[in-house]
């Protein structure tokens, strides 16, 4: 924890889980042994112990949601808090601000605390040293009751001013006495269980996590609850021993300590925990009972039940009004709070939340993939926007807007680094630039875009602006040639021979629309403009056509009436594929391997750029490997004749 809201997240968490337990806890007072009532808390010790929101992850409330919100309210501020680890990590730097002051303040508390428990342990085994050790027929009774009931002993010592007897110490136990006063053979035997137990060491953790949350009262009471459920546990085990009237007797010794003081020292156990703690174990010893083995599993099921979900927490799936429908400035907050706690934990997820900003103007689906740095810029945009009386929306800088219904694309995903890739985000537009759109024509916005991880989110950030262009109106799923493509090109017999291919990969967004349908055909599909920040790409289409390209003079050209070609990709390594081969006649075709072949009879006054046929291919993703072939083979055919076998290789520059 390195700031005070990172502590703050921490606290809340484990509060949230910790009012869970009491009440269960309650409700199973009676039902559950002692076993299952001091285990239980490990669930929280595990939370405490877990840095809150770990993986964008939350546990009963999206606590990191409302301490952001809490955070920018009063700083300002729209980064992220992120708990690194569950004990304080202050960074060396001079406070600056109050809630600098306020961590600080927190820091010295853990501190002082925890000097006042060693102070007072090292106090304490100075007294031990001092001690008087117990005598010969002191020993010899601890000795017949660890002999009696199979149990470890350890060195004794007698110590002027004890309340009662208590164990102390880690790696070498001192069983510690009262002077002048004889221990009943029953404390002797409940110090003993502590110590085959070593529930020194559960009261040394549970004193540890007291001090790194002292400043909240609810951990500092389930803390004391759990101590007492440890000696209640104790007496559990001190009971199972005993028969008939010793139970009695053991509960008589205990209403005796009520008022007696108690080792309060961490690495220490004590059968007397105070008058309050005491008459609640009795009340527990009144309820005793050898539960049936089969409440062990009932136990183990519930406690299982409970931590599942707990210790794994939740994953925030959607963003707090999602349709941007935003009243003011505290609701701008609260929606970036929302969209920063909401990570995108893929990168199709990323990519889709994207995708969705541009067609729904959605600052809110934006700071669910932008990086941290651009979230301040956002929350401004948006807040001007509510100044100027108009939606708070992001400026994504379209002049018209997306055709919602047609969705998003994204095009030519491939990796430029270590978790880092490079794609294209295209989408339709309503309309033309001059208003008049043309017949079989339509317009696009597209954007080349990095996608990467900032520590375990997904973010997209932009590397140029929104382009506009014109192109034939087709299906955008199977490629568009007026946007960017990888080309690969090779040269032979005066031709210059290219392929350009396009990868499209999608995340399926179809969703039944709520307000047409028809009673012939059903109900009609529409896009679901709601961003998966988990989502995987479902499908995956390939896309290419050729060009050639003459180089020859005159003479030569007039010469060729028949171009024919055939290509295949081919990877690295890769022994040639065997093409296609052309007859003498016009026709093409394509296979789902993406092999594609073209002859064609030339016109007298044919152009120096001839398109040949292309295809594709498309269905469900096998493979995350998203790169484009390392190249494609071809045959060139001249007038009927194959003229060159050529490898086709990319031209610098990626897509282009």
């Amino acid at each position: 924890m390195g700031d005070i809201w990172a502590f703050l997240l921490q606290t809340c968490t484990a509060s949230g889980v910790a009012v869970l337990l009491l009440i269960v806890k309650a409700m199973f007072r009676d039902k559950l042994s002692p076993r299952w009532q001091f285990a239980v808390w490990g669930i929280l010790g595990m939370i405490l112990l877990l840095p809150a929101g770990l993986g964008g992850r939350y546990v009963l409330l999206n606590w990191p949601m409302i301490v952001e919100t809490i955070k920018t309210a009063l700083t300002g501020s729209y980064t992220l808090t992120q708990v690194t680890a569950p004990i304080p990590l202050p960074k060396m730097f001079a406070p600056a601000t109050l809630w600098d002051w306020l961590f600080w303040g927190y820091v010295l508390g853990v501190i002082v605390l925890l000097a006042r428990y060693l102070i007072s342990y090292i106090c304490l085994r100075r007294a031990l040293h001092s001690g008087t050790p117990a005598d010969t027929q002191t020993v010899a009774r601890i000795q017949a009751v660890a002999d009696q009931y199979h149990l470890p002993t350890c060195r004794a010592v007698l110590i002027e001013g004890a309340g009662s007897a208590f164990l102390c110490g880690i790696l070498s136990p001192v069983l510690v006495l009262p002077t002048g006063t004889k221990t009943d053979d029953k404390v002797l035997l409940h110090e003993l269980l502590h110590r085959k137990y070593r529930d020194v060491i559960w009261g040394l953790v549970i004193c540890l996590l007291r001090c790194i949350h002292w400043c909240n009262p609810l951990l500092w009471y389930c803390a004391n609850q759990a101590g007492n459920d440890l000696e209640s546990l104790c007496d559990q085990r001190v009971l199972e021993r005993l028969e008939g009237e010793e139970r009695r007797e053991y509960g008589r010794i205990l209403l005796s300590m009520a008022n007696e003081k108690y080792a309060r020292s961490p690495g220490t156990s004590c059968a007397s925990n105070g008058g309050k703690n005491i008459r609640q174990r009795i009340e527990a010893i009144v309820r005793f009972k050898r539960y049936p083995a089969g409440m062990a599993l009932v136990s183990v099921c519930v406690a299982v039940a409970l931590a599942a979900p707990l210790v794994f927490g939740s994953q925030a799936i959607n963003v707090y009004n999602e349709e941007g429908r935003l009243s003011g400035h505290a609701d701008i907050d609260l929606s970036l709070a929302s969209a920063r706690t909401t990570w995108c934990t893929t990168m199709a997820g990323a990519l889709d939340a994207y995708g969705k900003s541009l067609l729904t103007d959605s600052g809110t689906y934006r700071a669910m993939c932008a990086p941290l740095s651009q979230q301040a810029e956002i929350a401004h945009v948006m807040h001007q926007r509510q100044d100027e009386n108009l939606w708070p929306t992001w400026d994504t800088g379209l002049s018209m807007e997306a055709d919602q219904n047609e969705g998003y694309y994204i095009y030519n995903l491939h990796p430029v680094g270590e978790g880092t890739y490079e794609a294209l985000v295209a989408v339709k537009l309503n309309g033309a630039p001059d208003g008049q759109r043309e017949e079989n024509k339509m317009y696009l916005a597209y954007q080349q875009v990095l996608v990467q991880k900032e520590e375990s989110r997904w973010v997209v950030t932009e590397l140029g602006e929104l382009e506009l262009i014109e192109a034939r109106d087709a299906s955008m799923l199977w490629g568009v040639e007026e946007l960017p493509a990888y080309t690969y090109t090779g040269t032979a017999a005066n031709f210059q021979v290219k392929v350009f291919f396009q990868k499209s990969l999608v995340v399926n967004n179809t969703v039944q629309a709520s307000s047409s349908s028809s009673w012939f055909f059903g109900p009609t599909s529409a896009f679901d403009t709601v961003p998966k920040p988990g989502a995987e790409f479902d499908e995956v289409y390939h896309t290419q056509w050729s060009q050639c390209i003459f180089l020859g003079s005159q003479e030569d050209k007039a010469a060729i009436t028949r171009l024919g070609l055939s290509v295949a990709p081919m990877d690295d390594g890769q022994e040639r594929p065997a093409l296609q081969p052309l007859s003498k006649g016009s026709g093409g075709g394509s296979s789902s391997s993406g092999e594609s072949w073209s002859s064609q009879t030339l016109d007298p006054d044919w152009g120096p750029i001839v398109s040949m046929a292309g295809g594709g291919s498309g269905g469900h993703i096998s493979t995350d490997n998203f790169l484009p072939p390392d190249s494609f083979a071809a045959d060139l055919y001249i007038n009927g004749e194959k003229v060159a076998e050529l490898t086709l290789r990319p031209e610098e520059g990626g897509a282009q």
